[in-house]
């Protein structure tokens, strides 16, 4: 098992799934280890040595019997245990006395179900006590923001097993989703052309563009009735249907950067046990761009797309830093075309002057890409939007524009996405506000509470006319206790309580609660408050 961003698993093959109480044992023995200081001692070995060493795991010999033989294999002696591993290591076990053993699960050997089920543990450590007792507690904080909680307790979403991976959005998850959708319109209504493409495609399109051959396995392929043959898919991801719409007329170079939107829906076959809530699904939408530009307009336009990226980023007060990754292992297209494309999205990407960070060979499998990554109010980091340079699909689907020399030229496309899918985006967003929406983004922005019934015919008209102002209000006039309702507004997590009284009724005001506030009450005017709230939606404030 190696190490990961946030800690360590290692994977068992044992009879019994481990249980809470094998790990507190565990860590008993890990704190023993500490204390006895056993160095980590690196060996070289050759491969028929160990074989010897590790006879008696199966498991180990087959990673070995794929080392190429120029592989140096080394393994670690460390007190009684010996493992296989490429290292590095500190220098013994008391560097690694802040750890914690964190959850247990199964694990298929080599994430292939045909395989035995092995069980694999989580654990973190860290060198200062206050950074382990920092990352538990985000990890505690993770828990409690958990969007399949919290959304359920919103009543934004549901899944049902008839239809595994495709959420099913509430009214109140809908409004969610419509006004983030609205917002990427209204930043997209100049400089953009949204259209709509179909969902179903023949295999011959996807044999141009190289997803038939690398990626077939992941698409919802549909079975011809007349062939018995499954010769068609349903869509996962948007481009190639971007492409035939811009074969479809002849374009000037007057035309470009040419910047296509659309928030069609996508398929994509995960596996089953890959599947977790709003984060890996099988259907969602995007927010998916793809500009067709000229060579020269690379820089300016990648200067532009970071800027309307982070921007947006800002406004759900999410901070981006920037990652440039190049050609993947896997990949179509000649060396000379992804020198030229890495070399032009560099060489625009410094010029804007940002820091970012390399990630060598984690590029697309038709270009390499920009991604941001955000981090959330509890520190944790999130892959979500990617300017993505692409030369080579213009020269598989040979597009081409007319130049000012009056001759056909190849276009370079873009591939951009900001929110990643909206279903994911929404997921990371229930999670960085913990379901406390910011008012603009509230299913249910204002809920007015009258105190009796005598006061209900102000309470109602006070609601209409927040409802005229375009504002997502309720009238909550149950029998049941004032003290009942305000908590069911509370654990709504709704921004605004509006609680009208006689004294309220009569001086035409209301007693307003706002969330997080406590039991603490203002007495404000009906127009400020309209107007209050109006302004707040129409600025998106991120805060009451």
């Amino acid at each position: 098992g190696p190490s990961i961003e946030d800690g360590f698993y290692y994977d068992f093959e044992v009879k019994e799934p481990f249980t809470p109480e094998d790990l507190a044992r565990f860590e008993d023995e890990m704190a023993r280890v500490v204390k006895e200081k056993f160095p980590f001692a690196r060996a070289e070995v050759s491969r028929a040595e160990a074989q010897r060493v590790f006879a008696d795991d199966p498991l180990k010999l087959e990673r070995l019997s794929e080392l190429g033989d120029d592989e140096v294999i080394s393994t670690y002696t460390d007190g009684p245990f010996v493992d296989l591993c490429r290292g590095p290591h500190v220098r013994d076990t008391s560097y690694v006395s802040h750890f914690k053993l964190l959850t247990t699960a199964g694990a298929y050997w080599r994430g292939d179900e045909r395989r035995q089920m092995l069980q694999r543990i989580y654990g973190t450590a860290f060198f200062r006590k206050e950074d382990l007792e920092a990352h538990l507690h985000r990890i505690e904080e993770a828990k409690r923001r958990d969007h399949r909680v919290v959304g359920k307790a919103l009543d934004l979403f549901m899944f049902h097993p008839f239809s595994p991976g495709a959420p099913f959005w509430t009214e109140r998850g809908t409004i969610v989703f419509n006004e983030l959708l609205a917002l990427v319109r209204e930043r997209q209504q100049r400089d953009f052309m949204e259209i709509r493409t179909p969902l179903l495609y023949n295999a011959g399109l996807w044999e141009i563009s190289g997803h038939w051959g690398k990626y077939r396995e992941n698409m919802f392929l549909v079975q011809n009735k007349e062939t018995g043959e499954h010769d068609s898919s349903l869509k996962p991801m948007n481009c190639p249907s971007h492409y035939l719409l811009y074969l479809s007329k002849k374009h000037s170079y007057r035309e470009l950067p040419l910047r296509y939107v659309t928030f069609d829906v996508l398929h994509r076959n995960e596996l089953t046990g890959a599947l977790s809530g709003l984060t890996r699904v099988r259907q969602f939408q995007q927010d998916d761009c793809h500009v067709f530009l000229t060579e020269a307009q690379i820089p300016a336009e990648v200067n532009f797309l970071l800027r309307f990226i982070l921007d947006y980023y800002e406004i759900f007060g999410l901070k981006a830093s920037l990652k440039f990754a190049t050609r993947p292992e896997t990949r179509i297209g000649s060396d000379a075309l992804w020198d030229g494309a890495e070399a032009a999205l560099q060489a625009a990407l410094d010029s804007t002057g940002m820091p970012y960070e390399l990630k060598p060979r984690d590029g697309a499998f038709y270009g390499p890409k920009i991604d941001f990554d955000v981090t959330d109010s509890i520190g944790r980091a999130w892959q979500l939007g990617t300017i993505q340079l692409d030369y080579m699909m213009p020269e598989r689907f040979d597009m081409t524009y007319v130049g000012e020399d009056n001759t056909a030229h190849r276009p370079v496309v873009i591939h951009r996405a900001v929110s990643g899918s909206f279903e994911r985006f929404i997921a990371i967003l229930i999670e960085h506000f913990a379901g406390a929406f910011p008012l603009w983004l509230a299913p249910e922005q204002v809920r007015v509470l009258p105190i009796s019934d005598d006061v209900r015919d102000t309470a109602r008209a006070v609601t209409d006319r927040l409802v005229a102002a375009g504002i997502r209000a309720s009238l909550d006039d149950r029998a049941d206790t004032l003290n009942y309702r305000i908590r069911d507004g509370e654990v709504m997590k709704v921004p605004y309580m509006a609680v009208i009284g006689k004294r309220e009724a009569e001086s035409n005001a209301i007693a307003l609660r706002v969330r997080g506030a406590g039991k603490k009450q203002e007495i404000v005017p009906v127009d400020e408050f309209v107007a209050r709230v109006v302004r707040e939606k129409m600025e998106r404030a991120l805060a009451p």
